[in-house]
């Protein structure tokens, strides 16, 4: 057994509510904490912003890319996205389907989550089918055999729980049915679209396992269920189902927008939301040291209100390490309360273990992103 050491303590000045009331001769807080926002943390007052660097060396650094640039490959099959962020419990991808494929995929390395950023299609998988809409996420358990007939071009974030599984957040004081109720999600159906797709002609599915792919060959289309019963599924749930957890006195962390959890990281999910309204709540996201966890975001679509210069489309990346918040011009705004709701949407992923980037990434990173925290002299 083991245990925090936790001594709650309190030097020089400093305000009593983390994120709240602010004394006048240091308006910047930084957060450090342990276990992402769930572990002791301590909540330091600042006289400059923590973001003020003048300059940077070596390749810890926070890193903007932007995945609308990518030359894709003439591909339909998502083996051949290629990995943007991974480490061993964890895979990020972007992969673009265009055309509808004629062959089956199974991932017999973990769970796959695909969240629909453009387009949309019909899902055929083991269990049935499902259409696919902008917005919606949808995860495929381990060694679910499935193929994907776009409607419309399709543009997919695929994060691969490598070895694990994805399952749904404890929600705690707020209880089952908050943030989205089960009753929200659905599942692909034995119906009429998926009876016509049976066949007995040849089929193949490449299986991916270890990271290789080996393709198996049916003399019929495997994908011939007549029906299933149990609890385990593919299952779909849209951002717009989400209802955020809010509090007009207090900005909450990150944590509180969780949407799929596995074994070493989390995703979340930021929708449009009230900002806090009570003058000496903090209005934007707060500085904070994060140092157990990596930090990814994917802006799919709005106004994203802690950042300067980010459009849909891109990946920023905050190794654990150094410090980070909102760029200046989001946080004077946020002092001044001059947005009253956010509209931005996005998608988060929070790694315990150290993210690498695939060789991909050099070509479309933004290397002056950095300095991006730089106050503007008019």
């Amino acid at each position: 057994m083991r245990k925090w050491i936790s001594f709650p303590k309190q030097s020089g000045v400093s305000s009593k509510q983390a994120h709240a009331d602010f004394p006048e001769q240091a308006v910047y807080e930084r957060e450090a904490g342990r276990s992402g926002f769930f572990g002791p943390a301590t909540h330091f007052h600042h006289r400059h912003a923590p973001t003020g660097w003048s300059e940077w060396e070596g390749d810890l650094r926070p890193r903007c890319f932007d995945f609308n640039k990518l030359t894709h490959p003439q591909t339909i099959s998502p083996w051949r996205a290629p990995n943007l962020l991974h480490n061993a419990h964890c895979k990020f991808r972007i992969w673009h389907c265009q055309e509808k494929m004629e062959f089956l995929v199974r991932n017999a390395d973990g769970d796959e989550l695909l969240f629909v950023h453009e387009g949309r299609g019909e899902l055929y998988c083991d269990y049935g089918h499902i259409t696919l809409e902008k917005g919606d996420y949808f995860s495929i358990p381990r060694s679910t055999t499935w193929r994907l007939e776009p409607i419309e071009p399709m543009q997919l974030v695929m994060i691969e729980a490598t070895n694990g599984s994805y399952q749904l957040p404890e929600k705690g004081l707020v209880g089952n049915h908050a943030i989205f109720d089960p009753a929200c999600l659905d599942v692909p159906e034995i119906d009429a679209a998926f009876q016509a797709q049976y066949s007995e002609e040849s089929w193949k599915v490449e299986v991916k396992r270890h990271g290789q792919v080996s393709v198996i060959t049916y003399p019929y289309n495997p994908l011939d269920a007549v029906g299933w019963h149990g609890d385990l599924a593919p299952v779909r749930i849209n951002w717009r189902d989400i209802r955020p957890l809010m509090s007009h006195r207090y900005h909450l962390p990150p944590s509180a927008h969780t949407t799929f959890v596995a074994e070493r990281f989390v995703v979340c999910t930021f929708v449009p939301r009230p900002i806090e309204s009570d003058p000496g709540a903090l209005k934007v996201p707060f500085y904070h040291n994060n140092d157990d966890y990596d930090e990814v975001l994917f802006y799919h679509e709005g106004d994203f209100f802690s950042r300067d210069n980010i459009d849909r489309g891109m990946v920023t990346f905050h190794p654990a390490g150094f410090t980070h918040g909102p760029h200046p011009k989001a946080f004077k705004a946020g002092m001044e309360y001059k947005k009253k709701f956010t509209d931005e949407i996005a998608v988060m992923l929070d790694t315990r273990d150290a993210l690498e980037m695939g060789e991909i990434c050099a070509s479309v990173e933004n290397k002056d992103y950095v300095y991006s925290w730089q106050e503007q002299k008019d």
